[in-house]
């Protein structure tokens, strides 16, 4: 049976709703996550000019799989997994405290149970699940080097060695890095607010994500694109009016502090809404599925079956067998 999903653009109405509906517990949640959110964007423009050992070791490393140095897009790549790495080890501690306890409050918040369960229970499953996130994206990476290692090294014993292969396999490779890549961050989203209902967290919730993902990918990622466009336009406001200022020197001290506070409050709320959506979607894969179910339970449960005696009756198959009803 094809799977009929809610249209995007409801989903995401409804999470602005929701969002606006709630507004004074929102910014109670992007409050918590504030930390996070500051020092996210303080670790990109920093390490953005620090990460240069970083980015040697991977460039070695893309090197000694097999890469040529013609490879435009695993020169960025090693650059953009530099920057990456060192910005997500500098916000780890904030990651598994701020940003989890956040998102821990905004999903007791929609959740229907939010009075059944503490929330310090609903931090653990997230935390557990968080960490098997970020096992799962390290592995999407390795798959997805292992992949474009393979194809390179096939491709170039047939004798491709031109430029034009060089620059075809770079755009090949990083059109489908990016589908893996945006397939992996929509899986570990699911799973980060689908474990709250589930008995513990873990890897069991990403496969759940994983099942419950299959026919909505096309869903999922229009879902993601408004919430990770506004936190990349933040992103750049916050190196044009925050960093740009600072090294420029045009303004005092004081000044860049309070704007970058209130830009990363920005980013904060941005973080709040992308909970909402996610846990709305996750919401609507559920009852999707639920209806489904209920479905074929009705489809094959009840039968008509007419009974040829000597005269035409109409049986009913349920519980207890063929029941006459004519």
């Amino acid at each position: 049976m094809k799977k009929i999903m809610e249209d995007p653009s409801k989903i995401m109405r409804r999470s602005i709703h929701t969002f606006l509906q709630n507004y004074h517990r929102a910014t109670t949640a992007a409050a918590v996550v504030l930390p996070f959110s500051a020092a996210l964007l303080l670790s990109q423009p920093f390490f953005s000019s620090s990460s240069s050992s970083l980015h040697a070791r991977l460039n070695t490393l893309f090197r000694g799989a097999g890469f040529s140095s013609s490879l435009d897009f695993f020169n960025i790549l090693s650059l953009k997994l530099s920057q990456t790495l060192s910005s997500s080890l500098f916000t780890l501690p904030f990651s598994l405290t701020f940003f989890l306890f956040s998102k821990a409050y905004v999903i007791r918040l929609l959740s229907n149970k939010h009075d059944s369960e503490d929330s310090s229970v609903y931090y653990l499953r997230l935390l557990r699940t968080y960490i098997c996130n970020s096992f799962f994206l390290i592995s999407a990476n390795a798959s997805a080097f292992a992949l474009f290692f393979l194809a390179f090294n096939v491709l170039e014993s047939f004798g491709f060695y031109s430029r034009n292969f060089y620059t075809l396999f770079s755009l090949s490779s990083a059109i489908i890095y990016s589908i893996i890549l945006a397939n992996a961050f929509v899986i570990s989203n699911l799973a980060l607010v689908s474990s709250t209902s589930s008995s513990s967290g873990g890897y069991t919730t990403i496969l759940k994500a994983c099942l419950l993902i299959r026919g909505r990918t096309s869903t999922a990622l229009a879902l993601a694109l408004p919430t990770n466009l506004g936190l990349a336009g933040v992103e750049a406001l916050f190196r044009y009016r925050v960093v740009k200022s600072y090294y420029q020197g045009d303004r005092d001290i004081v000044s860049i502090a309070l704007e970058g506070t209130f830009i990363a409050y920005l980013y904060a709320l941005f973080l709040v809404l992308d909970t909402i959506v996610n846990f709305l979607f996750y919401q609507s894969c559920v009852k999707n599925d639920e209806d489904q179910k209920l479905c074929r339970e009705d489809e094959y449960s009840i039968k008509i079956q007419i009974c040829e005696t000597e005269n035409t009756k109409i049986c009913i198959k349920g519980p207890k067998g063929f029941q006459e009803i004519l």
